[in-house]
């Protein structure tokens, strides 16, 4: 019964939260025409996206751990199906940049609710594979964005996909509402006093803000690049056209997948035998930097092969919410996590408005962007990838002791 009332429902909420994240991978181009947008405006108009979810994290876990995330997140819903509406009727930049800064609001608890809902309802042992789980609905969100969007715009108009969008995530909000069991540990709200004297104690932890810092900068990297210009570098430096770069997509996006499935068992494997997930982190950013490295140089043969090694080996990043969980207690996870989260989305944010400003700065060709602009943003965004795992690395002892 746990599966239909606790776990299916927020899975749903982050299939559809990364739908409403990566949608314009693929819509992109569409709304760049129609509305006259530069590839900064794009970035912008993507990553706001990024920066209000963010920007929400701190008070999200606050109100997480007071709440609980049947309550909070069912009604953060109503919010982003309010600025999916919106998008749909848009008339105008402005009206785009708020609505789809609504949608980031509104969606900004569904991962992490998860996260914390399943910290609640299973074993410690169990959380590895079931935040991986939560991680995988994201890459299924990704994928359905993908081939799937791009059949649908051949038959519909992109305002009614965001209305159908709109529908499906109210239909959620009132299914927390109804259906969804609150946990007994949620049966009293702890004091505010208290909640804020954990937040105080999270953010004086050195280790944390390496973890939080290294985890930042690598999705300023995969987050950005794969919701957004992955998309567009296969058109403008790989030749691809738009169902060609849309089916790529769902691959990359498949490879996402395995990737959160793959780290977060051996993540659980790790926290059976007592060890830290740390070093599983640094690999897997290493690993994805050698991808990023290649696709910076302009190599196009097996163009889907290396950014799906590079989504795959970064998504690596996603065991520092075990890396960080583990130094804290359990009642503690939501404002651990959420804080994690702020660095995730700012980072994803700048890297998605940065390489717009980058491509920005070079004339457009007949069909895109220069390709000298994505060479300059990649190796802008490797840089900064491997600054944050040098830090994080460099520090690893203060990591390693568990509070």
């Amino acid at each position: 019964m746990i599966v239909f009332r606790v776990v299916l429902p927020f899975l749903a909420g982050y299939y559809l939260s990364y739908v409403f994240r990566a949608v314009n991978a693929v819509l992109g181009p569409t709304l760049a025409r129609e509305f006259s947008l530069s590839p900064t405006e794009l970035g912008f108009l993507t990553g706001v996206y990024f920066f209000s979810f963010g920007l929400f994290q701190v008070p999200l876990g606050v109100l997480l751990d007071r709440f609980g995330p049947r309550r909070v997140n069912g009604a953060l819903l109503v919010l982003a199906a309010a600025g999916g509406m919106a998008f749909s009727q848009a008339q105008s930049f402005e009206t785009l940049v708020l609505a789809r800064a609504l949608i980031g609001l509104g969606v900004s608890a569904c991962l992490m609710a998860s996260i914390q809902a399943f910290v609640l309802w299973f074993p410690a042992e169990r959380t590895g594979t079931m935040i991986a789980l939560a991680y995988s609905m994201g890459g299924l969100g990704a994928m359905t964005a993908s081939f799937p969007l791009d059949a649908a715009l051949n038959h519909f108009h992109w305002r009614q996909i965001f209305i159908g969008l709109s529908a499906t995530v109210l239909l959620l909000s009132l299914l927390f509402a109804i259906w969804v069991p609150e946990h007994a540990s949620r049966a009293q709200p702890a004091p505010l006093a208290g909640q804020l004297s954990g937040l105080r104690r999270i953010i004086r932890d050195g280790a944390f803000w390496r973890i939080a810092i290294a985890l930042g900068t690598s999705q300023a990297a995969a987050v950005s690049l794969f919701t957004l210009w992955m998309t567009a570098w296969l058109r403008d430096v790989a030749g691809f056209s738009r169902a060609e770069a849309a089916l790529s997509l769902a691959w990359v996006s498949a490879a996402l997948i395995l990737g959160y499935f793959f780290f977060g068992r051996l993540a659980d494997a790790f926290a059976r035998r007592g060890r830290s997930p740390l070093p599983l982190f640094a690999g897997g950013v290493a690993g994805a930097l050698t991808m990023l490295a290649l696709l910076a140089l302009g190599v196009t043969s097996g163009a889907v092969l290396l950014w799906a090694a590079f989504v795959f080996l970064g998504s690596g990043a996603t065991v520092a919410n075990s890396i960080a969980t583990r130094r804290y207690p359990r009642e503690m996870a939501g404002r651990v996590n959420t804080l994690l989260n702020t660095f995730t989305f700012t980072g994803a944010f700048v890297g998605q408005w940065a390489t717009g400003a980058v491509l920005n700065l070079f004339p457009p060709t007949a069909i895109g962007y220069d390709p000298r602009g994505y060479a300059y943003a990649l190796w802008a965004l490797w840089l900064v990838q491997a600054a944050g795992l040098t830090w994080l690395w460099s520090g690893r002892r203060l990591v390693y002791a568990v509070k």
